[in-house]
């Protein structure tokens, strides 16, 4: 049985992630999507709010698990048994960032091994940095985003 690790801030999640997630519960036996935090900095969306609305978003994959972590996503990865790390890929730049995290966890970590994933085209423009910068601006989000996560802001 392989466990995948799905691993970002997603603050918030996107359809691009959802893709993502949607891609890789049809690939292994187990996918985590893991929140990775640090608590020393204030999110745009709490932690909490932020693992209940993707446990909303990913409820109809059977095969899906969602949690928060701090430290270093290998070592998450790690005690949860998580034998590939999952990294989504939208453009060039995203692939020269992920490529190179991808050796740095190779290096702490020889057993795990990173795939890459490609979101569908429809989503290679939206990242969680604009949806912010949406809301700031009071824009409607929900195109971009889950029903759970425009639901959300509708009632803030």
């Amino acid at each position: 049985m392989t466990t995948a690790l799905y691993a970002g801030s997603f603050d918030p999640i996107t359809l691009g992630h959802l893709d993502i997630i949607e891609q890789s519960a049809n690939i292994f036996n187990r996918v985590i999507i893991g929140i990775a935090y640090n608590s020393e900095k204030k999110g745009f969306i709490s932690v909490p709010d932020r693992l209940e609305l993707i446990k909303e978003s990913v409820k109809h994959f059977s095969n899906c698990e969602v949690f928060s972590y701090e430290g270093l996503t290998v070592n998450f990865a790690k005690e949860h048994n998580a034998s590939v790390l999952i990294r989504g890929i939208r453009n060039s730049a995203d692939f020269e960032y992920e490529l190179q995290l991808s050796r740095v966890n190779f290096d702490l970590n020889k057993n795990i091994k990173t795939v890459f994933l490609t979101s569908k085209p429809e989503y290679n423009h939206i990242s969680s940095t604009a949806i912010r910068e949406l809301l700031l601006h009071k824009c409607d989000i929900s195109k971009y985003v889950p029903a759970s996560v425009s639901n959300y802001f509708q009632k803030i």
